[in-house]
């Protein structure tokens, strides 16, 4: 029977496509590592609207109807009491799993308990799938395509009920291993974990959107932090037929030595591309970009402020007691006048908050 390693193993042709693209997105990973700290304001919107985005994109690729805008309404004025439709169920379940997923994924590993709590999170709100939540399928699936006309077509059978939790446990130990030795770029290894993922295909349902979830949580997990700010789902439901296309093509030869997911990775590795290129068009005329250079130290005072919204001085240095009051001071004087945080009062009752309403 094939093994994982064997699916990766790419024609000449495949390999320098593939090496192209991770060059191209490793490049704009280590731009974006020295932008993300610069305009934390401008960057919460950028995030707010892929959020909804995403939402709305991996709710539709499995059929829901709602609109981006209908969303936004529905998580403004949210009211878990009156979720009276299934869209509206799976959208929140969507938006609370990837807050969640945002807000801790250092914390949440890659193991079967995680992804079945997520997959409960997923469908926390769902009525149909009171029994079915966190728990592996009992019946066999199948990878069904929804199109936007409402007609379904049946994209590959997946792994039977009886073999996934053997097929669950061999590709996550294979993919933290991997991840752990280093000896894969972590990229393919994302994509390979993402194609085996749908072709076991383990719950009943829910699988599309966990897939998706799994992969921002892992791309996080490996510091491709701009994941955050723009839409990976989005891009899936404008290249959905492409999407299902690499899936089948990789999938005819499941269970035998000529399975290669070369297709797929190819297929996953440029939509990585195409949302760095889409991101890099956002910030190119904004002051995200403007040349401000941010040591670490200032980062690590940045992101307190962020989380903590409104900050005096005195709460900053008993955070970083490490550093001088003199320095922080200067450090605070730095970031005000760079415009990347506001101050309000004087002196000991100056208060220090992120910068409101600049993009």
């Amino acid at each position: 029977m094939n093994t994982l390693e064997s699916k990766i193993q790419f024609n000449q042709s495949n390999s320098q496509k593939v090496i192209k693209l991770i060059s191209e997105i490793d490049t704009f990973k280590g731009k974006w590592s020295v932008l993300e700290n610069m305009n934390v304001s401008f960057l919460n919107k950028l995030r707010n609207i892929a959020t909804i985005q995403s939402v709305g994109s991996s709710t539709r690729i499995e059929g829901a109807t709602l609109s981006d805008q209908d969303i936004k309404e529905l998580i403004a004025g949210l009211d878990i009491n009156k979720l009276d439709t299934r869209d509206e169920q799976e959208v929140v379940g969507y938006y609370d799993a990837l807050e969640l997923i945002f807000e801790n994924y250092s914390d949440i590993e890659l193991t079967e308990n995680y992804i079945k709590q997520l997959h409960s999170i997923l469908l926390k709100y769902s009525v149909k799938d009171d029994r079915q939540r966190g728990i592996y399928k009992k019946l066999t699936n199948k990878v069904v395509a929804t199109y936007p006309n409402g007609t379904q077509k049946v994209v590959f059978n997946t792994t039977e009920p009886n073999l996934v939790p053997k097929e669950m446990e061999g590709i996550i130990t294979w993919t933290n291993q991997s991840i752990r030795e280093n000896k894969i770029h972590p990229l393919i290894i994302i994509a390979l974990f993402i194609y085996e993922f749908l072709s076991i295909h383990p719950f009943h349902d829910g699988n599309g959107r966990l897939s998706r979830l799994l992969t921002t949580l892992i791309l996080l997990k490996q510091e491709y932090n701009f994941i955050k700010y723009v839409s990976f789902e989005h891009l899936i439901e404008e290249r959905k037929k492409d999407y299902y296309t690499a899936l089948m093509e990789c999938q005819q030869n499941r269970y035998t030595d000529n399975e290669k997911a070369d297709k797929w990775i190819i297929f996953f590795l440029d939509s990585i591309k195409n949302l760095s290129e889409k991101l890099e068009i956002k910030i190119k005329d904004t002051s995200l970009t403007k040349s401000i250079y941010l040591n670490e130290r200032q980062k690590q005072i940045m992101s307190f402020v962020e989380k903590n919204e409104l900050c005096k001085i005195g709460d900053i240095h008993r955070s970083f007691s490490d550093i001088s009051i003199n320095t922080l001071k200067k450090d605070m004087k730095y970031l005000v006048e760079n415009n990347l945080l506001d101050k309000t009062g004087q002196r000991k009752g100056s208060i220090y908050h992120l910068k409101s309403g600049k993009a």
